[in-house]
């Protein structure tokens, strides 16, 4: 009898951690909060991202971190003194791209923080920057990339994420002047063109950016052509490919409520396990009644 009851329990028990197991494997979601928001803020953060803190890696993002890669290029009133800006990053299989979605974020549209994310080498991540107020969001590039590390395992490159940093402030001030669609795409289209021609030659540079301005429209100065011709001298010496960049921002206007389904999902299936666990064990205490 003893016999009996110990197979019968084991193979429950199996079944269980079977079903369980998947679930947790995957478990790739990672929350990047500003050090400085309260408790209350905190909170706000999660129920935008639609997940709750036990769901979740949660690390935190300083504004010496924030610094770090800002000092220079932007004024201190942008960066300010405190980690405000918080990001939710989930991977996703190979080949399926960048997604990006923003709340409460004015300066930085969700195109600028993907052209970022691929010169980092971000790739395959669904990704909402947000913050519990209007903030300008150039911070929130520092929480990505360190949430992306977090959810992904690997360790992006230091003069990647400086170089992203540089272009998604530089793209910031160009969409002040031209609009924020057209520098993102701007920046994307020259980016594409100076990884795929190589050239060597800062004249060169220049006439790509002459040329994908003009058909885009775009009047740029003498100042800006300058500041772009030395941004992509430092994209041009990362390890970059245009078969990367355009897989990786196809998706970018797709709807990101596809990350909150999925959270939904995963929601459901915890749920079913919670069930059986329950219903396990009350037929165990039933069983030796």
């Amino acid at each position: 009898m003893k016999r009996k009851t110990i197979s019968v329990l084991l193979v429950a028990l199996s079944i269980i951690y079977s079903f369980a197991t998947p679930v947790f494997a995957d478990q790739e979601d990672v929350v990047s909060l500003g050090a400085d928001l309260s408790p209350k803020q905190q909170e706000e953060m999660f129920e935008h991202f639609g997940v709750k803190r036990d769901e979740v890696k949660v690390i935190e993002v300083t504004n010496q971190e924030e610094r770090e890669y800002l000092k220079g290029l932007v004024s201190d009133q942008k960066i300010g003194t405190r980690a405000i800006s918080s990001a939710y990053v989930t991977s996703l299989p190979d080949g399926e791209g960048i997604m990006v979605d923003t709340h409460n974020i004015t300066w930085v549209s969700k195109e600028m923080y993907a052209n970022a994310m691929v010169t980092a080498g971000i790739e395959d991540a669904k990704v909402i920057a947000a913050a519990p107020f209007k903030v300008s969001g150039t911070a929130a590039l520092t929480g990505i990339m360190k949430a992306f590390e977090e959810a992904s395992g690997e360790n992006l490159s230091d003069d990647a994420k400086k170089t992203a940093n540089e272009e998604l402030v530089l793209t910031g001030d160009l969409g002040e002047e031209v609009g924020q669609e057209e520098a993102a795409e701007l920046i994307k289209k020259v980016k594409e063109e100076v990884v795929l021609k190589k050239p060597k030659e800062e004249k060169d540079i220049a006439n790509i950016i002459k040329d994908i301005a003009k058909q885009l429209n775009i009047e740029l100065t003498d100042e800006q052509i300058a500041q772009i011709v030395e941004l992509m001298k430092k994209i041009s010496e990362l390890n970059l490919n245009v078969e990367t960049i355009t897989k990786q921002l196809d998706k970018i206007g797709a709807n990101v409520e596809g990350i909150k389904k999925t959270v939904e999902e995963n929601k459901g299936i915890l749920n079913k396990i919670l069930e059986a666990i329950t219903n396990f064990f009350s037929w165990v205490q039933s069983f030796f009644k």
